[in-house]
């Protein structure tokens, strides 16, 4: 076989033993917090009609997906987001009920990342939520109360969910008359808290004093609640008025769940996602420069694909949610019952009869021939590798042995397993 056949392309890898066991437990964790909050699973295809993702979407630049063609010539992509895939399923599917939708998913998303960096992968893993309602704050509320407790879930303590509102941006741009273009330019240096090139951008064009004042001002509106009293003195603009007083409310509902040392405000965090309408949100923690977890209020995507609806969700990384946890030396829980069996030529049987009637118990058991040359260390290797709590040396007419940590042995009798 050519060795070049071994390695995989740039930006994705190959992911097994302790970490994939790692990256399915965080998965359905972050599953079960859904299922709890009263959410119903659904998948969608890994590859689309490439309007589904195109700029009138707002999702992700056109040469960062993956595109081929079908037998009819169409243009297909991968998907680079779940969300306007869960937008048409929702106008496709669910749009005359008027009820709220409550959906969530889990699957793999592909971005052939422009300026790829080291370590930046093009497939990740992403675990999400979706809710279609009618647009109220308590929407907003219980999609982040759900985004606080998928970040407890997986053993997270020290996280932040960092909240702005897309409205109060859109209320300044609007009052300063800046248009699309220069808008993209502005979005990208506020985004980077690039403060000397907002200053030169608002120069360049222009704009009055008190509209350059306000957007001047927006990437250094982050922090605790007082940030929202400080925008709010920015503007007379009625939406952004409106757009700070919805994130007071929100916060206060916060509060009665004391949610509100999860969470920190941001009006300078501005959203590379066209489609997002409102209340946004980012959660970082340490071990990751990125976001492990963003989302927000998008109320006129589902309209693209039928009528509007309003609609907020979020999206987790598990990937990097993964290097988090690693990085904060946070371990999961595996199963500590898990036992793999190592036999001699003569205990083939004994071995056979022994996982069988675990398995039966709905236990995790395993078993592998003695090696003539392997040593306890590695046979304990062997086991951590693929993530077994315990390691048992079977032979036919000797006392079984349980390999300690130490890779001491101790006598254990098996019928008590």
């Amino acid at each position: 076989m050519k060795k070049d056949l071994l390695h995989t392309p740039e930006g994705v890898r190959d992911i097994y033993g302790e970490e994939c066991l790692e990256k399915t437990m965080i998965t359905n964790k972050l599953k079960d917090v859904c299922e709890k909050f009263g959410y119903s699973e659904i998948q969608t295809p890994s590859f689309e009609f490439f309007d589904v993702f195109n700029s009138e979407r707002g999702s992700v630049p056109s040469n960062e997906l993956f595109k081929f063609f079908d037998h009819h010539g169409n243009t297909l992509v991968l998907r680079p987001d779940f969300t306007p895939s869960v937008a048409r399923i929702a106008a496709k599917y669910f749009n005359e009920q008027g009820l709220p939708v409550k959906v969530y998913y889990s699957g793999n998303v592909f971005i052939n990342h422009e300026n790829a960096y080291r370590g930046q992968l093009k497939e990740n893993t992403s675990v999400g939520a979706e809710l279609m309602g009618n647009g109220d704050t308590d929407e907003d509320f219980e999609i982040i109360c759900m985004a606080v407790e998928c970040m407890k879930s997986v053993g997270l303590k020290n996280f932040q969910v960092e909240i702005g509102n897309v409205s109060f941006f859109k209320g300044l741009l609007q009052d300063a008359g800046i248009g699309e273009e220069d808008e993209k330019r502005l979005v990208s240096l506020i985004n980077k808290k690039n403060f000397f090139g907002v200053e030169d951008l608002l120069s360049e064009l222009s704009i009055d004093k008190k509209s350059a004042d306000a957007l001047m001002a927006i990437p250094a509106l982050f922090g605790n609640r007082e940030v929202l009293e400080k925008a709010e003195s920015l503007t007379q603009n009625r939406e952004c008025i409106d757009a700070v007083e919805r994130l007071k409310i929100l916060y206060d509902k916060l509060k009665t769940v004391n949610y509100e040392d999860y969470v920190s405000f941001d009006l300078g965090s501005l959203s590379d996602h066209k489609y997002y309408t409102g209340i946004i949100y980012k959660a970082f923690t340490f071990g990751t420069g990125e976001a492990v977890l963003s989302g927000g209020r998008y109320d006129r995507l589902v309209g693209q694909f039928g009528e509007d609806r309003p609609s907020t969700g979020f999206a987790i990384t598990v990937d990097r949610l993964l290097d988090a946890l690693k990085r904060q030396n946070i371990k999961l829980s595996f199963d500590e019952e898990s036992i793999l069996f190592v036999y001699d030529e003569d205990a083939l049987s004994k071995a056979e009869n022994l996982v069988f009637r675990l398995r039966s118990e709905g236990k995790r058991a395993g078993m592998i021939p003695k090696s003539d040359t392997a040593t306890k260390e590695e046979y304990l290797d062997y086991s951590r590798e693929w993530q077994f709590a315990r390691v048992i040396l079977l032979s036919g007419d000797k006392t079984s042995l349980l390999i300690n940590e130490d890779a001491t042995t101790t006598p254990i009798i098996t019928k008590d397993l």
